[in-house]
């Protein structure tokens, strides 16, 4: 089986060039044709939605699997067009491909496109409200996809971080090599989840359920605050010798925190559909985080 891997260079797509190794042939794409190690590969421009039909037709992937997104929540809000090049007409063109061939599939979604006032862990089919452009983008790509009629599953995930790349833990483990005190929002909740399992699962559901479909949400375990989640991370490091010192964590409204982007307040996502496809739970975000910790060195 031909894969073909959108946005390889990204936290997700790095992880899955690891995971989807033993499903097949991963043929990876970044913008610049580069992927972090400096090895070549193809190149797939998500700001330039219309170049990807010939990358297609050229690869013909017996699989697609996009990772690539423009992620940058607060820009997006000033650089409108380009959220929406990436994040919902560069999904069109891919489907499109893939409901002409009946190729599968496969795209990533954001708690984002709720509103975070909800009081429970949202399902696949509870109204979506993206409060800021970022949001709205990525339920424009999902509707875009939806419609298109091709086989696919859309994965909806939320605070994503690894061991690289530009995340939550890897500003938390700089800023505390650097500052004795650090104020985090803790008024905003949600599932801090690994990309690794993002990748694990969705090669564990091309593997023993080709047949799955729609929109299936796909977090770690539990819930905590960014406070909650800043306090673990430094509490583990410090723990390992990743940081010398262990920082005061101070928790702080949304208010004290201004952001360009609204952010939900409230946005961990159920589960459930995925767990019973499966048939076993995902793990709890306090053990992704161990995990990903023992991956990081000194």
């Amino acid at each position: 089986m031909k894969i073909l891997l959108l946005g390889a260079n990204g936290q997700v797509g790095h992880e899955l060039g690891r995971s989807l190794a033993g499903l097949g042939t991963v043929v990876s794409t970044t913008r610049t044709g580069r992927l972090p190690d400096g090895t070549s590969c193809e190149v797939a421009d998500f700001d330039q939605p219309r170049s990807l039909t010939g990358l297609l037709e050229r690869l013909q992937p017996d699989q697609v699997v996009n990772a690539a997104a423009y992620t940058a929540v607060d820009r997006a809000e000033d650089d409108v067009e380009a959220a929406y090049r990436a994040n919902a007409e560069a999904p069109a063109v891919l489907a499109a491909y893939c409901a002409d061939r009946g190729v599968p599939l496969i795209h990533y979604s954001t708690d984002y496109v709720f509103d975070g006032r909800g009081e429970r862990p949202y399902r696949e089919a509870d109204p979506t409200a993206p409060l800021g452009v970022y949001g709205a983008s990525k339920r424009a790509g999902e509707e875009a996809i939806i419609a298109s009629g091709a086989p696919h599953v859309i994965f909806r995930t939320a605070w994503v971080y690894g061991a690289r790349g530009g995340n939550f833990l890897l500003t938390m483990l700089r800023l505390a090599r650097e500052r004795d005190e650090l104020r985090v929002v803790s008024d905003q909740r949600g599932t801090p989840t690994p990309a690794h399992l993002i990748a694990d699962v969705t090669a564990e559901v091309m593997a023993r359920h080709p047949e799955a479909r729609g929109i299936l949400h796909l977090t770690a375990g539990g819930e905590t605050s960014w406070h909650g989640f800043a306090e673990a991370i430094l509490t583990g490091a410090h723990r390992r010798g990743l940081i010398s010192n262990l920082p005061r964590v101070l928790p702080i409204p949304s208010s004290a925190y201004p952001t360009r982007a609204s952010r939900p307040a409230y946005s961990r996502l159920d589960n459930g559909r995925l767990e019973s496809l499966l048939g076993h739970a995902m793990h709890t975000w306090e053990a992704g985080l161990e995990q990903v910790l023992d991956h990081i060195s000194p």
